[in-house]
C-alpha cells in the first residue's frame, strides 16, 4: 500500500496570492492555494495521507500584522490553516515573535495537536503539550516527532520565551527516535530547522551555532525515515542515504510531498520506499471554497495598508536596493532618525532587510511601512564598548566582497542556502568606511564619533532591534548582559508615530558611512 505525506513550512502568514504591495492579488503563493493543491492531490490518492505544517505559519505578512495589532489572538490565521485539513502542526521560532499569550492563542485554536520536542517548560516536559503523535493508518502506524530550532533566545526578547528551554534538536531526536522505531513501522521527524552543511559534500554551508542541525540529524541519528525540514526557505526533495528530505519553501510556493511504499510480511509493515517531491503551486488557482471564509478579513487588511500616515519632502524611494547598502539612502537614515528618537540615542544601526524595499513615496501609507519594514521588531539600547562596535561593523563589512575585476559585489555567503540582507546592518552618529579590499576582520579603516577616534576602551550607547541585540546575525560581540533598556513598541508602529508626529519628513542624508575599495 501507499501512504502520502503533504508538508507546508514558513508560510509565514501569507493565505491569499498576494504581496500587499498593491490591492492586485498576482502572487504565485498562498496558503489558499496549497489548500486547492491538497484537494487535488487527495483526490488522485488510492491510499491515506497526513498532513503536516511544519512552523512559521503566524507571522510575517501584512495580513498577520493586521491580526496581531487589531484582533489580538491568532484565531483567524488559525481558521484558515484548521480549513485545510491539517493533522499535525510544529511550532516555528517565528511563532514566538509576538510573545507567548499570541502563540499559545495560535495553539489553543487549532484543530490538531501542535509539536515540539525540545521545547520544554519548567517541568522539563514539552512546553506546547506533545512531542510526538502516532497516528494509524490501515494498521500502519506512522510516528511524527515535532522538533524546533533551538536557536530562539539568540533572536526574541526574554519575556517571549519566559519559562522554556530550548534542547539541542539532535539530543532530543537521540532520545525518542530509537523509542518511536519500536512503537511504529514508520518514524518521520518534521524539523523546523534547515541544514548546517551541504547534503551532498557534507561541506559547512554556515558557522556552527545550533540554529541548523539538519545535516546531523540525517548522519547521527539511526531510524529516521523522512525528514521534513523548512527555516531556510530552500526547495529540497531527495534522498539522503535511505531518508526522504523534503523543504517546500516558503509562503506556500510548494507543497511538500512524500510517497510512502510499504509492505505487510508475516504480519509487519516494512518501509521498501519513500519517495520525496515538491508540487509547485504557479498555475494552481485559489480554492475558493476555503478562501471565501477570509475575504473580509483581508478587505480590512487592504482598507488599514492603504490609510495614509504623513508625507515625505523630496525623495525616499529606492530605485537600487544594493547601491542603497554602499551609499547612505535617506530611507536608512529615516530608519535610524526614529530608532534614535525613540530610544533616546545618539548611535543606531539598522538594515535593509530584504530586496524588495522601496523606500517611501510622496505619501506613505502603512502599506509602505511594512513592505518595508517587514519584521515586528522592538528596539534595545546597550552599552557597548569601541571594540564592539567596531567588530560589529567587521561583521557587517563580510556582506561585501571583490570580484576578479576588483569590482564590489555581495559575498556569496550572504545569499545562499538563505537570502540574509537583514544582516548588513549601516549606522548612524558615527562616521566610518568600508575598505572591501583589505581582509575580513580589518576592512574598518576609518572609525570615529564626534570628530574624535573610537578607541577598543570606549563606552559608547547604541540602539538597534532586539534581534541584533542579543546576537541574532552571528554578532556575538552583542548580547542581553548589554541590553540597558528598551523599547518595545514595535518599530513599524513607531514609524507611524513618528509620521504623526514629524510630518512632513524631509528625505535626507549625511553620507556618514562609505564602502570602498582601494585599488
Amino acid at each position: 500500500m501507499k501512504i502520502t505525506l503533504f508538508e507546508t513550512s514558513d508560510v509565514h502568514g501569507y493565505l491569499f496570492p498576494t504581496d500587499y504591495q498593491s490591492r492586485r492579488h498576482e502572487a504565485t503563493y498562498g496558503l489558499f492555494k496549497i489548500a486547492s493543491l491538497l484537494k487535488s492531490e487527495r483526490e488522485k490518492l488510492n491510499g491515506p495521507s497526513i498532513t503536516i505544517e511544519n512552523g512559521d505559519l503566524i507571522q510575517g505578512s501584512p495580513f498577520t500584522h493586521y491580526v496581531v495589532k487589531e484582533k489580538k489572538e491568532a484565531t483567524v490565521v488559525m481558521e484558515a490553516a484548521n480549513a485545510c485539513g491539517f493533522d499535525i502542526g510544529v511550532i516555528g521560532n517565528h511563532e514566538f515573535n509576538y510573545g507567548l499569550d499570541y502563540l499559545n492563542s495560535a495553539v489553543r485554536s487549532a484543530d490538531y495537536p501542535i509539536l515540539s520536542a525540545n521545547i520544554l517548560n519548567d517541568n522539563g516536559e514539552p512546553a506546547f503539550g506533545q512531542a510526538y503523535k502516532i497516528i494509524e493508518k490501515e494498521g500502519v502506524k506512522i510516528a511524527i516527532l515535532g522538533l524546533t530550532t533551538p536557536y530562539i533566545p539568540n533572536w526574541e526578547h526574554p519575556e517571549n520565551y519566559e519559562g522554556l528551554t530550548f534542547v539541542s534538536a539532535v539530543e532530543s531526536a537521540k532520545k525518542y527516535v530509537p523509542y518511536l522505531k519500536e512503537q511504529a513501522d514508520v518514524v518521520v521527524v518534521s524539523y523546523h530547522g534547515g541544514f548546517e552543511k551541504d547534503l551532498e559534500t557534507g561541506e559547512e554551508t554556515e558557522i556552527q551555532t545550533g540554529e541548523n542541525e539538519g545535516y546531523a540529524l540525517l548522519h547521527d541519528i539511526e531510524g529516521i525515515d523522512v525528514l521534513l525540514s523548512g527555516h531556510q526557505h530552500r526547495v529540497i526533495a531527495q534522498k539522503v542515504g535511505q531518508t526522504a528530505v523534503v523543504m517546500p519553501g516558503d509562503k506556500g510556493r510548494y507543497l511538500g510531498k512524500v510517497t510512502l511504499d510499504i509492505e505487510e510480511a508475516d504480519g509487519q509493515y516494512i518501509l521498501i520506499d519513500a519517495i520525496p517531491e515538491v508540487l509547485s503551486t504557479e498555475q494552481v488557482d485559489v480554492d475558493e471554497s476555503t478562501a471565501g471564509a477570509f475575504r473580509s478579513v483581508n478587505e480590512e487588511v487592504e482598507a488599514w495598508l492603504d490609510q495614509p500616515i504623513g508625507k515625505v519632502e523630496g525623495d525616499m524611494t529606492i530605485s537600487d536596493v544594493e547601491a542603497a547598502r554602499r551609499i547612505e539612502h535617506p530611507y536608512v537614515e529615516f530608519v535610524n532618525k526614529v530608532q534614535m528618537y525613540y530610544a533616546e540615542c545618539d548611535i543606531s544601526g539598522t538594515a535593509l532587510f530584504n530586496n524588495q524595499a522601496r523606500g517611501f513615496k510622496k505619501e506613505v501609507t502603512m502599506r509602505d511601512v511594512v513592505l518595508n519594514y517587514i519584521y515586528p521588531n522592538t528596539l534595545a539600547v546597550l552599552k557597548v564598548s569601541g571594540k564592539d562596535l567596531k567588530a560589529a561593523l567587521e561583521r557587517s563589512a563580510t556582506y561585501f566582497e571583490l570580484d576578479e575585476s576588483g569590482d564590489i559585489i555581495v559575498n556569496p555567503s550572504f545569499m545562499t542556502p538563505k537570502p540574509q540582507m537583514y544582516n548588513y546592518d549601516m549606522y548612524e552618529g558615527i562616521e566610518y568606511t568600508i575598505d572591501v579590499a583589505m581582509p575580513q576582520g580589518e576592512r574598518i579603516v576609518e572609525f570615529s564619533y564626534e570628530g574624535k577616534d573610537i578607541m577598543p576602551e570606549d563606552s559608547l550607547e547604541i540602539v538597534i532591534n532586539q534581534y541584533r541585540a542579543v546576537g541574532g546575525g552571528d554578532y556575538d560581540m552583542f548580547d542581553a548582559s548589554k541590553i540597558i533598556r528598551e523599547v518595545t513598541i514595535p518599530m513599524n508602529e513607531l514609524m507611524g508615530d513618528y509620521f504623526s508626529r514629524f510630518s512632513p519628513i524631509k528625505a535626507e542624508a549625511n553620507y556618514n558611512f562609505k564602502v570602498t575599495a582601494t585599488k
